[in-house]
């Protein structure tokens, strides 16, 4: 659950996002585009990690660090299921989408 009131209230603001094209707008104005890039490296090492491919083979296809991707790794296994939660949903949806 969230900390608190404010951040409760972010993740209602995003929630009430209609699509893609606003989603992206509310994205570019809230984060510089250096922290849009970490987020999507962070989600590209999680879709790797969970596909058990090694962590130098993903740096070196991605060029995202291996502290990076430790990170992603760790929090795939003892974080708040958050990664779990969104790459279950994700396969589920390109399983029934064949």
């Amino acid at each position: 659950m969230p900390e608190n009131k404010d951040q409760t209230h972010l993740y209602q603001t995003i929630l009430n996002l209609k699509d893609l094209k606003e989603l992206s707008a509310f994205f570019e104005d809230l984060c510089t585009p250096n922290e849009i890039s970490s987020m999507v490296d962070r989600w590209k090492a999680s879709q790797l990690v969970d596909q058990n491919i090694p962590y130098r083979e993903i740096y070196e296809q991605t060029g995202i660090s291996t502290a990076t991707v430790t990170r992603v790794a760790r929090s795939l296994s003892l974080g708040a299921g958050g990664y779990r939660l969104a790459l279950d949903r994700i396969n589920k949806n390109r399983k029934s989408n064949k």
